[in-house]
């Protein structure tokens, strides 16, 4: 399936539904992830996140590698979720690549989760290839972070255009207001 040797990747999935969840972490499992930790909505995940920061040996793991969560669940949905590791005071790591999984892939809706800072999205009903094609795309295809006043996540431009005219998106000691940051 992948050539990669995920057996050394913690994945941390948030899915309210436990059919999906179940299906997740197996299907995860078949790709050699080493370790799925598996809660049930946004809220548990912030929590285990807080966890892994406060006290990493008793969880047994030192950081989460990848989040992969639903949109739509309750009581703490996929975006709120996000938002929380994005931009938090808290979030032990704002740069964690972020799988968003829905249904709903209207194109507002994918702006609205690239808006918020999400790596990447995960379609339903996927398959197997596809859960390998997001974790592969993470690891070959790292996107540097932009910190900007509106906005902090993984640069949403995904493919390398040669700009028209001048190059304006390089810091000079002019630039006001926008951070890149290699995550």
């Amino acid at each position: 399936m992948s050539d990669y040797d995920f057996d050394r990747v913690n994945v941390l999935l948030a899915e309210d539904s436990p059919f999906i969840r179940s299906l997740l972490v197996n299907s995860l499992k078949v790709l050699g992830v080493g370790q799925v930790i598996a809660v049930e909505h946004g809220g548990d995940a912030i929590n285990f996140l807080k966890r892994v920061k406060e006290e990493p040996m008793k969880v047994g793991i030192q950081q989460i590698d990848i989040i992969v969560s639903n949109w739509d669940m309750s009581p703490v949905d996929g975006m709120m979720f996000l938002r929380w590791v994005r931009r938090h005071k808290d979030s032990p790591d704002r740069f964690v690549p972020f799988v968003m999984i829905t249904s709903y892939t209207e194109p507002e809706r994918v702006t609205m989760a690239r808006e918020m800072g999400v790596t990447e999205i995960l379609a339903k009903p996927f398959t197997i290839k596809n859960i390998a094609d997001k974790l592969v795309s993470i690891i070959e295809r790292p996107r540097q972070f932009v910190h900007t006043k509106d906005y902090f996540g993984p640069d949403r431009r995904r493919q390398k255009l040669e700009p028209k005219g001048p190059e304006r998106r390089v810091l000079t000691d002019k630039s006001e207001g926008v951070e890149i940051i290699r995550g």
